[in-house]
């Protein structure tokens, strides 16, 4: 007995069927309407005009991932410079025409009574090259030893004229962490020695630096390019200076 099979429908075309999304936009119409997402909230507007201003500024840059950034803590106030410093010293510092570097502490300076050593001690050397010129000359009844005698008299003259320069130039500062020292007008040098890295202060001071009252302060450190002299300080003033220093010194060395 033949029964005849039931036709099977016809297949539907997906692409023909308006029931179906046909297109990514459409998909994405969808989806978005499955699963809407609220819009975010617009920033609160500050009232205070301050917190305006503060938050147009740009924030600070920050530093590389994974890396934190050093914090070094508070830089230590100048230290209190005993009061023999500023006795019979020159009272204005000579600046340089340009403006250097801007530091935080008040510049000492030498004292006075150096040029006027400096002066005879330079005058005393002149009478000698001279008076050894002349005693050449009258042995060998020449004339050649007044030239070298007379090179070196224009020497210290020229540099007895600029001495007084050189010395209002001459500085030092009691900062924080370090003493700053400088001279020089047309070469210029600026030093500053850490007081924990000190490890000698010595003072000195010749027949003639004892005479008239001056000496000079010499700071030795682990490296011998950052030693600092300071010449012309009265006596005073070098204990006095050399004192603190010391002071200063054990307390830094201690925290390192």
């Amino acid at each position: 007995m033949n029964e005849n099979p039931t036709p099977a429908p016809p297949e539907q075309n997906r692409n023909t069927d308006p029931a179906l999304p046909t297109s990514r936009r459409e998909l994405r119409a969808e989806a978005a309407i499955a699963d809407p997402r609220p819009e975010p909230a617009a920033p609160p507007v500050p009232s205070d005009p301050d917190q305006v201003v503060a938050s147009a500024q740009p924030a600070p840059p920050a530093g590389p991932a994974g890396v934190s950034q050093p914090d070094f803590g508070p830089a230590n106030p100048p230290l209190e410079a005993p009061a023999p410093l500023d006795e019979g010293t020159f009272r204005a510092i000579r600046e340089p025409r340009r403006q250097g570097l801007a530091l935080d502490g008040t510049w000492h300076q030498i004292s006075t009574k150096y040029v006027v050593s400096q002066l005879v001690q330079s005058v005393f050397w002149i009478a000698v090259f001279l008076i050894a010129a002349a005693v050449v000359s009258y042995t060998t009844g020449e004339v050649w030893p007044w030239i070298p005698a007379g090179a070196i008299t224009l020497v210290i003259v020229v540099s007895l004229v600029i001495l007084p320069r050189q010395a209002r130039a001459l500085g030092y500062m009691l900062r924080g962490d370090d003493i700053v020292f400088r001279k020089g007008i047309l070469w210029q040098r600026m030093v500053a020695v850490p007081y924990g890295r000190m490890q000698l202060i010595d003072i000195t001071h010749g027949p003639l630096d004892r005479i008239f009252g001056v000496s000079k302060l010499k700071m030795v450190t682990a490296a011998a390019s950052t030693g600092v002299e300071i010449p012309g300080l009265t006596t005073a003033a070098a204990e006095a200076l050399r004192d603190t220093l010391i002071e200063v010194a054990e307390t830094r060395r201690t925290g390192l």
